[in-house]
């Protein structure tokens, strides 16, 4: 088990930019996109920490890469950073606005140097260059040092969008703090401002001395429930990488291009699981918490980069399809299994789908589509086995597609035998399954269930989302007079047994209610459902052991339905 070197302290924003240290937002990293919104919190949230209602604010994480403990890279952070940096430099631009209009000048310009040399740096007085603690990623950092840091006339045209957002949130806190201090003409409350601000909001600081345990970090906050985004720092090494190679401008652009279209189509948070199921999908099985560390190993190069890049363009689409049965790039028939694996929140065959949509035409697809969706059902959906077994065979099955070795559909669904749950392991969970309706996923997955053995039975289709239909328990939730011969039993269990669920017609499951059974018998055969029909016809009360045979029957049933003929054509172990 590697362990993971960092710091961790608390610190204030003073005991932050007030140590002569220097702050870098990485070349590559993302640019500037706070809006109002964010501002608007920060600015309450300053003023209920200086109105006494808080006694200091929490700004939350702030990760930070460094080798000499002087140059300090900011990992995660850096919207926050520059955000109150624009809120600094709004209230210099107050101060200069008092000594302007010859309100106390001499004092409040010292002021104002006071405050630049703590919380921004200092203007070089040979060249007047400013010299910033905070430096910005590499489309920002023109525009926050010439323009803000200097306190130039701001353009409104020319600028890119982030440069844009810069501006106005400069503008932005300018305009508070003026509303809030004008009628006072006083550069000692605004000095006073900033200074408490400085000593009020803290952050906790995590220093990490290289890129592989700023992932690590990563990934411990993140189990932790502290959502911070790995995308950027994979994204800043794999640039940096490029960038020290000496390639032009341009290529870099036309890159961040290609980057960025990918991020759009998945998503910051969701780029990480992508990148590991694009791994997985041709190499061998990469736990998380190595992740970074194998593609660090693997991309020492701009070769190595551009391919790596060129193979996720690849896959992107096609993981992103796979949340969203709609996309345009499955067929009908394609959508049905896509839409299956989601209800059963069954993300685990990803890799294998990802290797079988490279290589297979779209018959094949769509084979290997409803094979890995009845495999789903078996294994995870009713069999409820642990999924680390599961991962490995798909990644190994994901492997053997992309290096060649499995070439025909057939023998990627043969391959997924160590998962296919045998026919009467199968039989007997689907006998005692349970399914807490009270979630709105299993009431879909039972409504699925239900709507699969009435197809089968019936020889009828049906809409499965057709709100004209709802979920019955035959023995009701909250039972009334009539079901006094469930009260020796564990009643939850067999509520939500899948024997005891049916559908029916919404209005006639308004008459059934919470009726004794002898009544709801009455409501049962007037349903176009026939294997609601059943129960009326097939039993005379409703018992514990009459809930279990239907169960056992609808198992039977079920063994039929959700069923691979290619699993007996398997060869016979040697």
């Amino acid at each position: 088990m590697s362990v993971i070197n960092f710091n961790t302290a608390n610190m204030t924003l003073r005991q932050l930019l007030g140590n002569g240290l220097t702050y870098h937002v990485p070349l590559f990293q993302r640019d500037y996109s706070w809006t109002q919104d964010e501002w608007e919190d920060l600015w309450q949230d300053i003023l209920n920490t200086l109105n006494g209602t808080e006694p200091a604010h929490y700004m939350g994480y702030l990760v930070l890469q460094t080798q000499d403990q002087k140059r300090f890279n900011i990992i995660d952070g850096q919207q926050r950073l520059t955000t109150l940096s624009l809120l600094a430099l709004a209230v210099l631009k107050c101060l200069d606005d008092l000594a302007r209009r010859n309100i106390q000048p001499e004092d409040n310009r010292r002021r104002a140097e006071q405050l630049r040399n703590s919380f921004i740096g200092y203007l070089d007085p040979v060249t007047l260059v400013p010299q910033t603690r905070l430096t910005l990623n590499r489309n920002n950092d023109a525009f926050y040092r010439d323009r803000l840091v200097s306190l130039q006339p701001l353009p409104q045209r020319g600028l890119r969008s982030s440069e844009h957002l810069l501006r106005r949130g400069f503008e932005w806190f300018y305009r508070k703090i003026t509303d809030e201090y004008a009628t006072r003409q006083d550069g000692a409350l605004l000095a006073k401002f900033l200074s408490d601000v400085a000593d009020k909001l803290f952050f906790t600081v995590i220093t990490v001395n290289d890129e592989l345990n700023a992932f690590k970090v990563f990934e411990t906050l993140n189990a932790r429930g502290v959502r911070l985004s790995p995308t950027d720092l994979l994204k800043n090494y794999l640039f940096s990488v490029i960038d020290q190679s000496g390639a032009h401008e341009t290529e870099i652009e036309a890159l961040e291009r290609r980057w960025n279209r990918m991020i759009d189509q998945l998503g910051s948070e969701s780029f990480p699981a992508f990148l590991r199921t694009h791994w997985n999908s041709r190499e061998r099985l990469v736990r998380e918490s190595e992740l970074f560390k194998v593609i660090r190993s693997v991309t020492p190069d701009r070769g190595q980069v551009f391919d790596l890049v060129r193979r996720m363009e690849v896959d992107t689409p096609v993981y992103a399809a796979l949340a969203n049965p709609e996309d345009r790039l499955w067929t009908d028939p394609q959508r049905r299994y896509v839409r299956e694996l989601r209800m059963f929140s069954v993300r685990q065959p990803w890799s294998l789908l990802l290797a079988a949509y490279r290589v297979f035409d779209e018959g094949d697809v769509t084979s290997i589509l409803r094979a890995v969706s009845i495999v789903s059902f078996r294994y995870n959906v009713i069999g409820n086995m642990l999924t680390h077994e599961q991962e490995r065979v798909y990644n190994d099955i994901a492997q053997r597609i992309s290096n060649g070795e499995l070439r025909q559909s057939s023998d990627v669904i043969r391959a997924l035998a160590p998962v296919y749950v045998d026919d009467e392991t199968f039989r007997n969970a689907f006998a005692n399954k349970v399914l807490r309706t009270t979630s709105s996923r299993n009431r879909q997955v039972a409504r699925y269930i239900l709507f699969m053995l009435e197809e089968q039975i019936s020889k009828n289709h049906y809409d499965m989302d057709n709100p004209a239909y709802s979920l019955e328990h035959i023995l009701p939730e909250n039972s009334s007079d009539g079901w006094e011969h469930f009260d020796d039993e564990p009643i939850d269990e067999w509520i939500y047994r899948l024997g005891n669920l049916t559908l029916l017609e919404a209005s006639l499951n308004r008459q059934a209610g919470n009726k004794p059974f002898a009544e709801k018998k009455l409501v049962y055969m007037q349903s176009a459902i026939q294997l609601t029909r059943e129960v009326a016809e097939q039993n005379e009360n409703w018992t514990v052991d009459r809930l279990a045979e239907r169960q056992r029957r609808m198992a039977r049933l079920a063994t039929a339905i959700w069923r691979l003929p290619q699993m007996d054509m398997r060869p016979s172990p040697t």
